[in-house]
């Protein structure tokens, strides 16, 4: 009889473990959807920070000012003296860079104009929606989110991008250290300051 009682209270016990678990999964799924939600509201951003890039042959550190809509973009970039090193626009019609020395090149797009001009690669069509937090409309090869809801790690498009220091901002948690990183390049963005978080 006591053998008997004991295997039940075993499987008893391991039964409950995995309610739990789901129990735990459920909500942060809630919470996820919920902060899902808020982002896509998210068209209109401003920030500021530091921009980190290294390449096999070429890296890049300094700070950037970046504004961007639902159809535009405006990046400028700068050394670690201040000293501006090139101003990218992006709108329906154009993609141009301006260098330190007032020199402007296009291209079809953003990645293959850094790439030709500053010698490494600006991810800028899924950037827009990887630095706030929040996956492309592309397909995703891997996600984790953690217990909050909040993305930390996202495998999409030949990236994988790492989340971290997310603070409140407005209706929003967003992060404040994004590390992107492909088979050629790396790239850190520290946010120092979000601002213009619009619908």
């Amino acid at each position: 009889m006591l053998p008997l009682l004991g295997l039940m209270l075993a499987l008893t016990g391991c039964a409950s473990t995995p309610v739990g678990k789901t129990e735990t999964s459920h909500a942060s799924q809630i919470l996820k959807e919920r902060h899902l939600q808020k982002l896509a509201t998210i068209q209109n951003f401003s920030l500021r920070g530091r921009i980190g890039v290294q390449t096999n042959n070429k890296g890049f550190s300094g700070s950037l000012q970046w504004q961007h809509n639902h159809t535009d973009d405006d990046i400028n970039l700068y050394s670690p003296l201040g000293s501006q090193v090139a101003n990218i626009k992006k709108t329906p019609d154009r993609v141009t860079l301006k260098d330190s020395s007032g020199k402007y090149f296009s291209a079809v797009d953003i990645e293959t104009l850094t790439q030709e001009t500053l010698g490494w690669k600006l991810p800028l069509t899924g950037l827009s929606d990887w630095s706030v937090g929040r996956p492309t409309q592309s397909t995703i090869q891997n996600s984790i989110w953690n217990e909050q809801g909040l993305l930390t790690t996202l495998d999409q498009d030949g990236w994988k991008i790492e989340y971290d220091n997310y603070t409140q901002q407005g209706a929003y948690m967003l992060p404040g250290k994004i590390f992107l990183k492909s088979d050629k390049l790396n790239l850190k963005l520290l946010v120092e300051k979000w601002d213009n978080l619009e619908h």
